[in-house]
């Protein structure tokens, strides 16, 4: 296994480039084969069941759907029965469910009694629907026909997977499913490491344990990813049963093997190649397994680095503070105003991992994370200054530009700007200025602005105080 991990690793991408053009070459040739027909799909009936047009099953492997709830079902279905490596494995790879073919798509997983799923998309990807949601959220139940799918619950293990625990009923009868979902797998694409695909398959097969139903596989087309997770598994079972060997072990021959069952299997040269890293990763685990250590390309992996110096004494640091006033000066900058046109920054451009549901009023579409702020431009027309945001206080009635009276006026004053400008903003509400010729407490006014009128002088006590008692 050594020396086929070493294989696979010094692999030359010209060489797995042609390949590639030797599986798309022979894949061709199938379509031109009398025993590779694909009759059933192209009927005029069942062409509404299909996904896309020019990928439907092969008439000697797809699943035929004999279980009928309806005088109006028939046994067509988008997907295709494959076989493993050993006589006991088998898959169903299939398209994602359309909105016309839910109820078909509970029929084949009842039918063959499928415990676990394995979704590699999005329900919604780059704006387009991949998937009809067909399952209910959390802790709901929602029904397909003749079939009952409640949602006992969902748990996240990382940013890149979800696992659903779903219970469907028919008549009288339930049954436990599994699904997991695989988020970072982009179409027409591969994910940024291996591992992640590696942890979601070992998890299926612990949800699978004995069981001898088929896994049920699907993305969008039940093609490209659906393919790569097909021959994973197969490389996997040709590992646990001792099958490899060095001199024979062939991912062309097994990618062909699996075309010769689904038509584009493993779709893009991209697709074709991360097969190699993954298997390599795969052999990696199985080398490591003995030491417990789970991990790919253990080699590369970098070296937290040793700490050999302690953090210095209180004395030194409080030391370093003051002595960073030799390193560093204080620069006091003028608060410049967002010109009209600026709109605020997320923090992080990171898209955030999320669920989507079809089944929601509000839509599909992701929303944006962050909204975007626009500030309220301010007017200036004179100079910004480094002086404190307010100067002394100036008259209410004050124009811009006339001379400011004595401080010993006893006209009311209001504290203004030092540039000048008044602090309102539009958002906030406009307040009517105390007048100079209001009364005590002018309508327009607040009130805390109004000045207690003078006294006009001692008021004699009321005649009454002055009588003399008899």
């Amino acid at each position: 296994m050594e020396l086929l991990l070493s294989t696979l690793r010094t692999v030359d991408p010209g060489t797995v480039d042609q390949e590639y053009s030797v599986v798309r070459s022979q894949a061709s040739v199938l379509k031109k084969d009398p025993s590779f027909a694909t009759e059933a799909g192209a009927l005029k009936e069942n062409i509404k069941k299909n996904r896309y047009k020019d990928i439907l099953p092969y008439d000697q492997s797809r699943v035929v759907l004999s279980l009928l709830t309806s005088d109006s079902d028939s046994d067509y279905i988008n997907a295709s029965l494959i076989m493993g490596a050993s006589a006991d494995r088998r898959y169903i790879a299939s398209q994602g469910p359309l909105s016309s073919t839910l109820t078909d798509f509970w029929r084949m997983i009842w039918q063959y009694d499928v415990k676990v799923i394995v979704m590699a998309c999005r329900e919604i990807e780059m704006g387009k629907k991949k998937c009809e949601c067909y399952w209910a959220p959390v802790h709901q139940s929602a029904a397909y026909g003749p079939f009952t799918v409640y949602h006992q619950g969902e748990t996240s293990p990382n940013e890149d997977v979800v696992i659903r625990a779903l219970t469907v009923s028919y008549q009288q009868e339930s049954r436990s499913v599994v699904q997991y979902q695989f988020l970072s797998w982009p179409d027409h694409d591969v994910p940024y490491q291996a591992a992640g695909v590696l942890d979601l398959l070992e998890g299926a097969r612990n949800s699978q344990g004995t069981h001898t139903s088929p896994l049920l596989i699907h993305c969008s087309a039940g093609c490209g990813r659906t393919g790569v997770i097909c021959a994973l598994d197969y490389i996997h079972d040709l590992l646990v049963t001792k099958q490899i060997n060095t001199s024979d072990f062939s991912i062309k021959q097994i990618v062909l093997e699996l075309r010769r069952q689904r038509p584009s299997l493993v779709q893009t040269k991209e697709q074709y190649q991360f097969i190699f890293t993954a298997a390599a990763c795969m052999f990696e685990r199985a080398l490591q397994s003995a030491d417990g250590r789970h991990y790919c390309n253990l080699s590369q992996l970098p070296k937290p680095a040793k700490k050999t110096t302690k953090p210095p004494a209180l004395s030194n640091r409080l030391s370093q503070q003051v002595n960073m006033s030799d390193t560093y000066a204080v620069v006091n900058k003028p608060k410049h105003p967002h010109p009209p046109s600026a709109v605020a920054t997320p923090r992080s451009s990171r898209t955030l991992p999320s669920h989507h549901y079809d089944n929601d009023p509000a839509g599909a579409s992701a929303a944006a994370v962050y909204s975007s702020v626009r500030p309220r431009a301010k007017p200036l027309s004179l100079p910004l200054s480094a002086t404190p945001l307010y100067d002394t206080a100036t008259p209410a009635n004050h124009m811009l530009g006339e001379r400011s009276p004595s401080l010993g006026n006893s006209r009311e004053y209001h504290l203004v700007p030092a540039d000048g400008h008044s602090t309102a903003d539009d958002d906030y509400e406009d307040m009517t200025p105390v007048s100079e010729t209001s009364g005590f407490c002018s309508p327009g006014g607040i009130g805390f602005n109004c000045r207690v009128q003078k006294p006009r002088g001692p008021r004699d006590p009321p005649a009454e105080w002055s009588r003399l008692e008899r």
